[in-house]
């Protein structure tokens, strides 16, 4: 499993884990938590390390049609690139305001930054 791939599944996990079986639960925060192997979590258990694999898959698969239907994962990640850019946005609108008074942004530049992020935040309400 690439990076990537663990790091979407930690997220959804983090959004959706409550929905899971108790059993789900506890095989995903083994195996992408502690790290340990599907060996030792078969052992654990007492299944085989084929049932771990399906608890595993299962689990995956229920965290992406959870993600699929509500789309929270995808909603937080927007919101944080929305905030990143607001942040920049305005730490341009300050600096702005600092410089000397002939270099000092206009009412209407103002005017027209903070319309920019008046729609950022509009966007994310839709």
């Amino acid at each position: 499993m690439k990076i990537d791939e663990v790091i979407q599944t930690s997220l959804l996990y983090d959004f959706y884990g409550s929905l899971l079986t108790d059993r789900q639960r506890e095989v995903m925060e083994l195996y992408y938590g502690e790290n340990l192997s599907l060996s030792e979590i078969a052992a654990e258990f007492s299944i085989s390390r084929q049932g771990v694999h399906d608890a595993l898959k299962n689990a995956e698969r229920a965290l992406h049609e959870y993600e699929q239907k509500l789309g929270l994962v995808e909603k937080f990640q927007q919101s944080r690139e929305a905030i990143g850019a607001i942040d920049g946005m305005i730490e341009e609108l300050i600096n702005g305001m600092r410089k000397p008074e002939a270099e000092v942004l206009t009412a209407s530049q103002v005017t027209a930054e903070l319309q920019k992020i008046k729609d950022i935040i509009d966007k994310l309400e839709e």
